[in-house]
């Protein structure tokens, strides 16, 4: 699975960014999607990510409240609105797509295998919010 994002910038603290990620190839029935970050000297992880399936959403603690993520089916394209922004969410954003639900929402969670292999990876959005 191909992935492409938009979006991301620099903005002042309590601002709001939206990020886009669409989806192509791959043969995949569903295609689960979610948001990573990954702080300056930090590891990747989860945020957000929801069920292609269902449309069940979960969300990490950091961002619960402030974050939304939503999903276009049809268009295989998933949005992160970033509302009430805070210097501790700069970071490098990655949009990642699985066939498998569970992994993702493991991640989002904080229980997740770290060497699993997703089948897709965005190429990394910069999200700067200033103090």
């Amino acid at each position: 699975v191909q992935l492409a994002e938009s979006g991301g910038g620099l903005v002042q603290a309590g601002g709001s960014l939206r990020l886009s990620c669409a989806a192509s190839g791959g043969d995949l029935i569903y295609v689960h999607m979610g948001w990573f970050r990954q702080a300056p000297g930090g590891v990747r992880e989860g945020i957000a990510c929801i069920n292609d399936e269902d449309g069940r959403i979960a969300y990490a603690e950091s961002v619960q409240g402030r974050f939304t993520i939503s999903m276009d089916n049809g268009a295989k394209r998933v949005y992160l609105q970033m509302d009430h922004l805070q210097p501790e969410d700069t970071g490098v954003y990655y949009c990642a797509a699985d066939g498998a639900w569970g992994p993702l929402v493991d991640h989002v969670l904080g229980r997740g295998y770290a060497a699993y292999k997703f089948d897709g990876w965005g190429q990394g959005k910069q999200v700067t919010v200033s103090s």
